[in-house]
């Protein structure tokens, strides 16, 4: 039997572990920039207000209907979701972490009562987290998806699959599937697949040649036959890109060098971890519209160059970065948005010691990125940076509703007086 743990209203829960005024009141958690509502209690969700809401359209309801709405905390919810895994690891070694608020657990335990295991699992991430979480065990993962999404709308968030999931799937709509979509569904519908049921028991054959295989697995899955694997080997990144919006429109040189400086270092952070470095970068500024009427979305200035040879290391990158920037900046334009991409990523090999030995420099660079590492992870990320990515930020993105961040900055801890 598979499990599937979910937070439940994953980004409010977290809210709401350090604020206990917010238990009982509609709370939403906003996307970044303040733009609009990606997490909702279950009191919020009462109001029939849905997901996506723009924030400006909520602010005529705050007093009416007393919402509470808050900036999005990553640092805190990624905190939060690690100690949750970390929960997890308590009670089994095969974890798969599928979001930031879900995860599988194999528990490979021939004839154990689940619900027991399920009960002690959500028991225990909520006394020693506070996070509510729903928790299903099925055959597979596809059923253990719809057995936590079951779980959900119990009252003790908890639901096992039986040995015959009929029943169960007949009532459940085709587009409530993992792995069907709501591109998927429609097409599903036309040919009168309406149901999990009426999809699992389809023909395999004729669903591959006129689908595609995928779907054939989701089928298996349905029937009880796991065929979604974990992965085992490890993934390494083809590219990685860092980009944001910015809070206010942009309209000097220093804030957006400022921005690739910080976006470099956060995705060079990134390369290191994986033990890759990147051949080359592209940078691109994305501008306001007026400028080009005819492009509803705006325009963008790019440039993408090879760096002197492949690196991880963020000093050698900004050195080579810098030059190239001042020559697509356009004085006069309002800028939205700021972003970089590493292409050409490969592993980074020890030093040989032949003829294109790395230089000495080049050493330097690389022990320098490995100290800084090690203190941001000790100290907390940002404790160590370089001072090209500036101090305010004035360009970062808008959260004007902000809580702090409880678990992962020493001045923002709580104090009991």
């Amino acid at each position: 039997m598979i499990g599937l743990v979910d937070g439940n209203n994953f980004f409010v829960s977290c809210e709401r572990i350090f604020n206990l005024r917010l238990q009982g009141r509609p709370v939403a958690v906003l996307s970044n920039n303040d733009g609009c509502v990606v997490s909702r209690s279950n009191e919020f969700k009462a109001l029939n207000i849905p997901m996506g809401t723009p924030y400006f359209q909520l602010r005529d309801l705050i007093k009416s209907y007393g919402l509470v709405l808050i900036s999005s905390n990553y640092e805190l919810y990624g905190d939060i979701s690690h100690r949750i895994m970390e929960i997890l690891h308590e009670f089994s070694d095969a974890i798969e972490q599928y979001s930031i608020d879900e995860a599988f657990i194999n528990l490979k335990r021939p004839g154990s009562d689940y619900y027991s295991c399920a009960k002690e699992i959500r028991n225990t991430i909520l006394q020693w987290v506070g996070v509510p979480c729903g928790v299903g065990f099925a055959q597979t993962k596809t059923l253990a998806k719809i057995a936590n999404h079951i779980g959900k709308k119990s009252k003790d968030g908890i639901f096992v699959m039986p040995e015959d999931p009929s029943e169960i799937l007949a009532e459940t709509p085709v587009e409530d599937v993992w792995g069907v979509g709501r591109r998927l569904a429609p097409k599903l519908q036309r040919i009168g697949i309406c149901t999990a049921q009426q999809l699992a028991s389809s023909d395999l054959e004729s669903m591959r040649h006129r689908f595609s295989i995928m779907l054939v697995r989701t089928m298996l899955e349905l029937r009880g036959q796991s065929v979604v694997e974990e992965e085992k080997e490890e993934v390494l990144s083809q590219s990685i890109s860092w980009s944001r919006c910015f809070g206010q429109p942009v309209v000097e040189y220093e804030d957006l060098a400022e921005s690739v400086a910080h976006y470099t270092s956060r995705a060079a952070e990134k390369l290191r971890k994986e033990g890759q470095c990147a051949a080359g970068i592209r940078i691109y500024f994305q501008f306001y519209p007026e400028y080009r009427p005819h492009l509803l979305d705006g325009g963008v200035d790019t440039v993408h160059f090879v760096f002197e040879h492949p690196t991880a290391s963020t000093s050698e990158m900004l050195s080579q970065i810098t030059p190239k920037l001042s020559p697509i900046f356009r004085k006069g334009r309002r800028y939205k948005k700021s972003g970089i991409l590493f292409f050409g990523l490969e592993r980074e090999e020890p030093a040989q010691l032949s003829l294109f030995q790395p230089s000495e420099k080049t050493v330097q660079h690389k022990k320098l990125s490995a100290v800084r590492d090690q203190l941001n992870r000790q100290y907390g990320r940002g404790s160590i940076f370089n001072l090209s990515e500036g101090i305010s930020k004035k360009w970062q993105m808008r959260r004007e509703h902000l809580s702090p961040e409880y678990t992962t900055d020493w001045n923002q801890l709580l104090r009991v007086k």
